[in-house]
């Protein structure tokens, strides 16, 4: 029942949040992946950390099980993805990623200590 209400909540929001957008817009954010020159250094580099931040959070949510040592990946990710985007450096990029930096140390210590 979990799967269904969920399945529902998250193709309902996302409906409305594209419909509003517009299902225009959001096709062309999706078809710059493919275009030439999109993957450059802070591009990779940001795949690559939401990547590994979803192989931390996705097996905690759906099995209930840590992954703690894919922390090592993020903490590495995250601080490259600081590093390298100076192009998109956003304000909330910054905290956030710093944030998990912090997340990832207190995880990483209390699994080796």
């Amino acid at each position: 029942m979990d799967i269904i209400i969920s399945s529902i909540a998250f193709f309902s929001i996302t409906a409305f949040v594209y419909f509003r957008v517009g299902y225009a817009n959001i096709g062309n954010s999706y078809r710059l992946w493919f275009q030439e020159g999109y993957w450059v250094n802070y591009n990779i580099v940001e795949a690559g950390a939401w990547l590994a931040k979803a192989a931390v959070i996705l097996p905690g949510l759906i099995w209930q099980k840590e992954i703690w040592q894919l922390h090592v990946i993020t903490l590495f990710t995250s601080g490259l993805l600081i590093w390298v985007s100076e192009r998109k450096l956003l304000p909330t990029m910054v905290a956030f990623n710093t944030l998990w930096i912090g997340l990832s140390s207190v995880v990483i210590v209390r699994n080796l200590i």
